[in-house]
């Protein structure tokens, strides 16, 4: 994965009326740390990182600070529950000969041949747990679902994974699968109990005329 250049500057003023301050004037409080270095805090410009994390939440991100650069990847994005604005961002740094864990999408391509039978398409996994190289985590895990039948499933193990990318779940963990509309299960399901109970019926009417001729030979 490509990276990204983001300019920061240190930020001395903490609490939440600075942090607005500075959310007005376009700029977004942030904090640097890991690989044992100290944590910094800093603000970045509102509209760069918005247009970087468009691209995807694990963009690597080339952060110059004082003069230093600084591989690091956004984590923990706030978001105005409201409007979206970008409220505070965690930047964690990392080494391109180091693995670290992230979360990709996953999208399914297609339209199911079950589905056009009348199926319905349940995706499992929306975001699948990975380790890898910050430069090795790709931006989505794509697979093909078109020729999935109702009752096919697509496992962990079905995935095309990139080389150096190790996907966190069992090789068995269901992804995908298409199934049978819920209406007609429940219809069978009806018609089955109702056919129970038609049988039950009929049992109960030849219990009388059983338990007739037997009281009929005891007198």
């Amino acid at each position: 994965m490509a990276e990204e250049v983001l300019t920061a500057e240190s930020r001395a003023e903490r609490g939440s009326r600075p942090a607005g301050r500075l959310r007005r004037a376009g700029q977004v409080p942030a904090v640097v740390y890991g690989l044992g270095g100290d944590s910094v805090t800093v603000t970045v410009p509102a509209r760069e990182l918005g247009h970087i994390l468009a691209h995807g939440a694990n963009t690597l991100i080339r952060l110059q600070l004082d003069g230093d650069n600084q591989l690091t990847l956004a984590r923990q994005i706030q978001r105005n529950p409201t409007r979206g604005d970008l409220v505070h961002v965690d930047f964690v740094r990392v080494r391109t000969d180091v693995a670290v864990t992230a979360e990709v999408a996953v999208h399914l391509l297609g339209e199911p041949e079950g589905v056009r039978n009348g199926g319905l398409l349940e995706q499992l996994v929306f975001a699948l747990p990975i380790e890898a190289r910050p430069q090795d985590i790709p931006g989505s895990i794509e697979t093909d679902v078109s020729e999935l039948d109702i009752g096919d499933q697509v496992r962990l193990a079905d995935l095309a994974l990139p080389a150096g990318v190790l996907a966190m779940l069992e090789p068995d963990a269901l992804i995908a699968q298409v199934v049978a509309p819920r209406v007609a299960t429940v219809e069978g399901e009806a018609e089955a109990a109702e056919g129970e109970a038609v049988e039950g019926e009929g049992a109960e009417a030849v219990a009388p005329a059983e338990g007739g001729e037997a009281s009929g030979d005891e007198e």
